[in-house]
């Protein structure tokens, strides 16, 4: 059966192997002639695949013909060639000199050819020397030999397989190919063709002149587009031995790139066993150009190690790949192997490296490595400036295009496009304007390059110009390229205009144009914003699908970002865990994705898996797990893994160490670190360090903080600003920086705005507060946040009314409350209806259940302070509780209905069995516990010992003085005293427990010795320390010492507040010093609160008896303005002194006078136990 010998030559082994091994020829020859029945001697078949139709000898001597003198061989390398090979020639060579003079003449060429196999003519022979003879001598040396006879090798072999392509196609061995011969392996082949096609085929190949030398090349290009095709075709190659043959190999590996089979690719490159410079440039080329870096490196790897050489072709393309998959290891090799190379100071080389340092945020380097070229090109400056651009270090980046022009170069749009992000950022918009202009003028103003960058850049300095990116926008014509479409979506997107971005994504969209991987990378983050965003996010999701760019990696990342930011965690998971191929950045949204929604073991157990696959983490997956470190010993190693990889000095790094350390309120680290970090501190670094100080109080360390930042020339931004409010001394300083930002243009800043409205908010003058809301209303703009601000301005004054009115117009003008607004509001809520109500609205928005876990404690807490425990256990069960605060605020509330042995049981249950680790609050909490059970004192001691030993909560002094306040409260005050002499961090407050401790057991001499022990320690009393030890003063009746604490408060710069009048009063007055207390009293002034010092007095005058002082202290009572509260109960108390010294007629008098004015005694009752 003729149908099936084409695939019997594949089956029947060594017996027909000289067939099937050309099977690959013939498929050339049926595919380029298209045709069928034919006749075709063997002559006529090898000429269809030499070289201008010739015979092998008429090819021999054409071999060099056309090629000029200089493009001769001018070295005496003989590449190529076997050993075996240059053997033989050389043997070859030597027999044929006969004379012995190392050059063949003629006559000699002619008999070597003779013995090689080889019939040349005379003319032919002549003709050869001539072409070869670079001397002009009339006779070939050695090296010219060698030289012919290579090309010549490749000839005749090529010549034999066609040959045996031949005797495959002529099946029934007459000499020539008949139609059915052609029409049985087209079948083989998959094609079918009519039998005009195969006349023409016929016609065609009849043709005397006819050149078909590039037919392997057009049969791959054209016919091989499919896998399947390719797969078939390679087969052909393999069994018959055509994958050995550079030739077929690099066309078929063309065909494999130009249809997408990078796979087919490199199965190819791998079976082909050729590691030739030509060849690994091709594969390494196609990777590259698919973007498959990793694959790149791979292949280089494999070829280093057959010792395949490289050149300025392959070094550029290996580079590439070390900067695109940031392996900074590998390409500081890649380095060394180019020097080696002796390519250190070609161009096209140094330039990629350039690109390489820079990018990876070595820009050092890359500035030593351009100053080591000795004529840098556009190009390589281009590089160097992207990576200053990249890295934000705008200064030197105009450097470098000053340079540009230094050196005579001319800008090009690649250059303006990297140089129109550094005017955006640094403020220059007249220089990006001049640029622009520049751009129009010298014709380098280009769509695809330039207006893109110039929208960002109009775009940019917080939206303040983007009506101008859109002119831009709307004035690009004829048609605008997706890239103009992608610039104007994530100008939008970046000025938080979700809306408009979306808007010009559906223009887009009905501009029949389509989005590739940047559009859904935009505008899939303007889904974090909109209003419904979840179920945008998940349409835009099913477009991407339907779209097919689901397995793109960054637009699958951009998903996984959005459901994370959305908090939604389980998609997220869920599309994780789909992926394919999970990249390094893939990892980075996973780790911060779990810390942010505060799942903090999964963020680090991401981390760890992460680096248990393969990936290096890079500054990004320090920054993203810093944020899930609760424990100082965890960012402490992860600094020591930046140390070790060498991105310690990462600005963003570096930065995030800073924010962690100050957070946690080591700022010896944070100190350390900043100092360290001298030559790369950013702006970022300094707002942290400046925000650490201002959080720790810390003013005056804070302003020289601010003072060096502005000596060192760095220039103040938002942050900078919004940070430094807070410790604005007066007004006055608050409204300079106000003024400031009006000055910089930075008074619409949104965030800005909202911390101005704060401050004024904060301002204990009612005008000050009208001068917030009047900054609130003028807002063009406003965000939740703006409304929060003035939510909690209203709440500080006071004006409870107007917070509701404020929210209902919220509400009215689409800006819904958040879980920081509910959070405000709950304090204010005075019945269990209006808890009820914030409660069932935050369900009804989606904040409940999410991952809002600020407000569910606080829910918590609000039901608690109505004793509403059922509630508050039915909310705590509605979901799982893995934070440690929801457990605080249920154990809290039990603590607060008087439950204790309830809140012992749940933090047992939560935080030892769940393995839950208990931060200060749950310990203050279980502290209090153990004081409401009070059963005995090995219980608190229990405590003790797991809060201090266990735990290592030893230098957290609110622990410490909880630990010390239950010890005195329970009756243990020795072992209060023994725990606070053991603790080596202490406050105020430590002391203030402590004396108060004594008080409370009636110790007044040992609080006022521990009163003067504190002062000479270098503590400064507070009026807490005051009350605390007037009041031990008080209870213990040492007046000398009482008066001496009372005076020395003058010393410390304190003014004496109503309690500490209070105490000194009570203290008075127990001691019979009546009208010394009447002294104090007069002292105090008119204080809504003197009523409760003056009826103190009056109950004292009546315990002695001293009437006069009581009359004083009575007229004092009616002449103050709160008389009303306390008309009645001084004429009962004034009534019951007279009749206790027996003036029965003042007595009555009194009493008549209360009658008189129609006051009412209180109504006294008893209790029945």
């Amino acid at each position: 059966d003729n149908s099936c010998a084409a695939k019997g030559l594949l089956n029947e082994g060594n017996k027909d192997d000289e067939r099937s091994s050309l099977l690959g020829h013939l498929q050339s020859f049926v595919k380029s002639q298209k045709v069928g029945q034919i006749s075709i001697s063997a002559g006529k078949f090898s000429s269809l695949y030499s070289p201008s139709g010739t015979t092998s000898s008429e090819a021999m001597s054409n071999l060099y013909r056309g090629v000029s003198r200089k493009d001769k061989p001018r070295s005496r390398h003989h590449g190529g060639l076997t050993q075996q090979k240059k053997q033989e020639i050389k043997e070859a060579f030597d027999l044929f000199d006969t004379d012995g003079s190392g050059t063949i003449d003629a006559k000699e060429l002619n008999v070597a050819m003779r013995a090689l196999g080889f019939e040349m003519t005379e003319e032919q022979i002549n003709q050869m020397i001539a072409d070869v003879d670079k001397d002009g001598s009339g006779s070939i040396d050695f090296d010219e030999f060698v030289h012919m006879m290579t090309a010549k090798i490749g000839e005749r072999d090529t010549k034999e397989e066609l040959m045996k392509a031949f005797r495959i196609i002529d099946n029934d061995k007459n000499g020539k190919i008949s139609g059915d011969d052609i029409k049985r392996i087209a079948k083989e082949l998959g094609e079918s063709f009519t039998d005009r096609e195969i006349q023409e085929m016929v016609d065609e190949a009849d043709r005397d002149r006819m050149q078909p030398s590039s037919i392997f090349p057009q049969l791959f290009t054209h016919y091989y587009v499919s896998t399947i095709q390719l797969k078939s075709l390679l087969s052909i190659l393999i069994t018959g031995g055509l994958i050995r043959r550079r030739h077929f190999v690099e066309h078929f590996l063309g065909c494999c790139f130009h249809s997408g089979s990078s796979d087919l690719a490199l199965s190819t490159f791998a079976a082909s066993k050729i590691r030739n410079v030509s060849l690994q440039n091709l594969i390494l080329r196609g990777l590259g150009n698919y973007g498959l870096y990793e694959d790149v490196l791979s292949v280089y790897k494999n070829c280093r190690a057959l010792r395949c050489p490289s050149d300025d072709f392959t070094f550029p393309v290996v580079i590439k790949a070390c900067t695109i998959l940031g392996a900074f290891r590998k390409g500081e090799q890649i380095h060394g192997l180019v020097l080696k190379s002796g390519y250190g100071e070609n161009v096209v080389v140094g330039t990629a490296l350039v690109d390489f340092y820079a990018k990876s945020g070595f820009l050092g380097h890359a500035r030593s490595l351009i100053d080591e070229i000795p004529q840098p090109d556009l190009v390589s400056l281009n590089a160097l400036l992207a990576g200053y651009s990249l890295h934000g270090l705008d200064h030197e980046a105009l450097e470098v295009f000053k340079r540009v022009f230094d050196l005579g170069l001319k800008p090009n749009s690649s250059t303006l496009a990297t140089v129109i992000p550094v005017c955006s950022r640094s403020g220059r918009l007249d220089f990006g304007r001049s640029l622009h202009g520049y751009a129009v003028k010298s014709g380098s103003f280009t769509t695809d390059v330039l207006v893109p960058a110039l929208i960002s850049m109009y775009a940019g300095g917080h939206g303040l110009h983007l009506s101008s990116a859109r002119m831009l926008f709307n004035d690009c014509y004829p048609r605008k390229n997706v890239a103009v479409w992608n610039s104007m979506i994530s100008a939008y997107a970046q000025s938080q205009m979700p809306s408009e971005a979306i808007e010009v994504f559906q223009e887009m969209l009905h501009a029949e144009l389509e989005p590739d991987v940047i559009t859904f990378v935009s505008i899939i983050p303007s889904c974090d914003h909109v209003n419904e965003s979840s179920s945008f996010g998940e349409s835009l999701h099913g477009f991407v699908i339907k779209h097919g760019s689901e397995l793109k990696i960054p637009v699958t990342t951009a998903l996984l970002s959005m459901y994370a930011k959305l908090g939604d965690i389980s998609k997220a998971e869920l599309l994780f865990s789909s992926m394919p191929y999970k990249s390094l950045l893939s990892w980075n949204v996973m780790v911060s994705g779990y810390a942010r929604s505060g799942q903090w073991y999964k963020s680090r157990a991401a981390f760890r898996e992460m680096q248990l696959a393969g990936l290096s983490p890079d500054a990004a997956s320090i920054v993203s797990v810093l944020s899930a470190c609760s424990e100082l010993m965890e960012a402490k190693s992860a600094q020591g893994f930046c140390i070790r990889k060498g991105i310690d000095s990462r600005i963003n790094v570096s930065s995030a160490l800073l924010g962690f350390y100050s957070e946690c309120d080591h700022m010896a680290y944070c100190f350390n670190l900043f100092q360290r970090s001298e030559e790369s501190r950013d702006i970022i670094s300094w707002n942290t360090m400046i925000s650490a100080r201002v959080r720790r109080g810390e003013v005056e360390e804070a302003i020289c903080l601010l003072q060096q930042m502005q000596k060192e020339g760095m220039r103040k931004d938002m942050v900078t600003l919004i940070s430094i409010l807070p410790i604005c001394g007066n007004l006055y300083d608050g409204k300079a920086i106000h003024c400031y930002a009006v000055k910089s243009g930075a008074d619409s800043d949104v965030s800005l705005v909202n911390a101005l409205i704060t401050m004024y908010c904060k301002c204990e003058e009612g005008e000050e507060m009208e001068t917030g809301r009047w900054l609130f209303e003028a807002m063009t703009k406003k965000s939740v946040v703006s409304w929060n601000s003035l939510v909690s301005g209203y709440i500080n004054h006071n004006r409870i009314n107007e917070v509701w009115i404020l929210l209902d117009r919220m509400i009215a003008e689409n800006q819904w409350p958040n879980s920081v607004t509910l959070l405000n509001l709950l304090p204010l809520c005075c019945s269990l209806w209006q808890i009820k109500s914030i409660h069932a609205y935050a369900v009804r928005r989606g904040i409940l259940p999410s991952q809002e876990i600020p407000l569910l404690p606080s829910l918590i807490s609000a039901y608690s302070r109505f004793e509403s425990i059922e509630s508050c256990t039915s909310l705590f069960n509605s979901r799982r509780c893995t934070d440690v605060s929801s457990w605080n605020a249920i154990i809290s509330a039990h603590i607060q209905t008087q439950n204790p042995e309830k809140a012992l049981e749940l933090f047992h249950h939560g935080l030892v069995e769940m393995g839950l680790q208990p931060d200060h609050i749950t310990l203050l909490s279980l502290i209090s516990a153990a004081y409401q059970l009070n059963s005995s004192k090995n219980l608190i001691d229990s405590i003790t010992a797991y809060v201090l030993i266990k735990k290592g909560f030893g230098r957290d002094t609110s622990i410490n003085n909880a630990l010390i306040d239950s010890y005195a409260k329970t009756g243990n005050i020795s072992t209060a005293r023994m725990v606070f002499d053991s603790f080596q961090q202490k406050n105020a407050g430590s002391w203030n427990v402590m004396i108060n401790g004594y008080g409370l057991h009636g110790d007044g001499e040992s609080a006022v010795e521990l009163f003067l022990k504190m002062k000479s320690s270098g503590f400064r009393p507070d009026h807490t320390t005051f009350s605390t030890t007037l009041s031990a003063c008080s209870h213990a009746r040492l007046v000398r010492q009482g008066l001496m604490v009372f005076e020395s408060m003058a010393e410390t710069g304190l003014q004496p507040r109503i309690e500490q009048y209070g105490c000194m009063v009570d203290l008075l007055g127990r001691t019979g010093h009546l009208m010394e207390a009447s002294e104090i009293v007069r002292n105090v002034g008119d204080h809504p609160r003197i009523i409760d010092l003056l009826e103190s007095l009056l109950g004292a005058c009546r315990v002695y008896g001293d009437v006069e002082v009581a009359e004083r202290v009575h007229h004092t009572m009616m002449m103050s303005s709160g008389r009303e509260r306390a008309s009645s109960g001084s004429y009962v108390a004034l009534s019951n002194l007279y009749a206790g010294v027996g003036r029965w007629e003042d007595a009555g008098g009194a009493r008549s006078n209360l009658d008189s004015q129609k006051l009412k005694k209180s109504a006294g009752f008893s209790v029945v136990l």
